[in-house]
């Protein structure tokens, strides 16, 4: 593979197959869709330049079709070296879009990637973990970049800081702080695609089990929520009072992970953090022991250590992998702790990433229609773009609610009524 042909990916003769993948994604993204015919006859981004560093999935694609259609000029790379849908890449390039990503690339070629995509000037960063945002900080300090979107919690941890250090260079709109985004996509869609994944890997009967759920964040919720619904036995482990407080509230165990480890069968990560699963934990667990992780990096589960210490390793199944630990025990981990429901799984529906991606791009726009009027600061998206997204959402599923009378807005506006 090199980079002659305006593309890097695995096959571009995947092309086929990935068109008719974006065709059922499309059906899927009414939201998206609708966005993108309002785009394409007004061309907003037209003669912009941006560079997209997401997961790249069918859904994805049709992000990036929207944003193409709209007038841009697209640099393409993934999120994630395991993440990428070769066939949804091939399309992709033969449509035009700079695409340079394939699944399993090495880490070499995740950062040549990247700093190939970073060529065509962007002057917007649309992110999915803040990678690219950091890189351009760090090493491409001459780019002129008006803004950018980021799609996580991680990376807005990791703006967040470079805001609080003062060295946070353009505006940044916080996709992830959206309604429409967290309540959605990181709850029902990473609950469904976590699971998806952990049982494509495994193929193990969830009813019955015993689950430790690292983190009760939006995407820790719909973990727990998913492995409860499908009879497992679910402990949370938390380092916040108050969302510890709130798993318990909603019917689940809560213990320490040093307390959890020797009991459980499966172990899913979720926090955004790193050594959240340590040697020392995998240490206590019992025979069979698997370990997933659903957060954005490869540092919740110590990996590393586990390799280094490990009497033995093979690969079992496609996407698990066994190791013998010292003591004799075998535990399992999938995806080697990278995300698993991109990796084993596709990903999250079509339906819940209509509303992500309508916030990527509607983002966007907003950093481009106030150019020059936003301080360097992360910001949450617009009240009234989030609710337009659900407006559009509940209308494209033929949903109807209730609007509030005059009499009901002046009652809400007042303060001299009361019983």
């Amino acid at each position: 593979m090199d980079y002659k042909m305006g593309y890097r990916v695995k096959d571009i003769r995947l092309a086929e197959q990935g068109r008719k993948q974006l065709e059922w994604a499309q059906m899927h993204m009414p939201t998206l869709m609708g966005i993108k015919k309002e785009l394409a006859a007004s061309k907003p981004f037209k003669g912009r330049r941006i560079v997209m560093m997401l997961h790249i999935t069918k859904e994805t694609g049709v992000l990036a079709r929207t944003v193409q259609a709209a007038g841009a000029r697209i640099a393409l790379v993934a999120g994630n070296p395991l993440s990428t849908q070769d066939d949804v890449a091939a399309e992709l390039a033969k449509e035009g879009i700079m695409v340079y990503a394939w699944r399993g690339q090495d880490e070499s070629a995740y950062y040549e990637n990247m700093r190939k995509a970073l060529e065509i000037k962007p002057e917007i960063i649309m992110d999915d973990g803040a990678d690219m945002h950091a890189m351009v900080h760090q090493e491409y300090r001459n780019l002129k970049i008006i803004g950018g979107t980021e799609e996580t919690t991680t990376g807005i941890v990791r703006l967040k800081a470079m805001e609080v250090e003062k060295v946070l260079r353009y505006p940044v709109i916080a996709v992830n702080n959206a309604y429409t985004k967290y309540l959605f996509d990181n709850r029902y869609g990473t609950g469904q695609s976590g699971l998806d994944g952990i049982i494509r890997a495994t193929n193990i009967m969830i009813s019955g089990k015993v689950a430790v759920v690292a983190g009760y964040g939006w995407v820790g919720k719909g973990v727990a929520m998913r492995l409860k619904g499908h009879g497992a036995r679910v402990i949370v482990t938390e380092v916040d009072p108050f969302k510890a407080l709130e798993a318990v509230m909603d019917g689940f165990e809560v213990k320490r992970m040093s307390q959890a480890a020797g009991e459980a069968d499966l172990f899913v990560t979720a926090t955004g953090d790193k050594n959240v699963v340590t040697y020392s934990h995998m240490k206590m667990m019992k025979e069979g022991a698997i370990m997933a992780n659903v957060g954005h990096f490869d540092v919740e589960i110590d990996v590393k250590t586990l390799r280094s210490r490990a009497r033995s390793e093979r690969e079992l199944r496609s996407h698990l992998r066994e190791f013998k630990l010292e003591n004799g025990t075998r535990i399992y981990l999938l995806s080697e702790g990278r995300l698993t429901n991109l990796d084993a799984a596709e990903g999250h529906p079509s339906e819940v990433m209509d509303l992500s991606f309508a916030n990527q791009v509607l983002g966007a726009l907003h950093i481009l229609k106030n150019h020059g009027k936003l301080e360097n600061k992360v910001y949450n998206p617009p009240p009234e773009t989030d609710e337009r997204i659900a407006r559009i959402k509940l209308e494209a599923m033929g949903i109807e609610i209730d609007a509030l009378t005059n009499e009901q807005k002046e009652y809400l506006s007042q303060w001299r009524y009361g019983t």
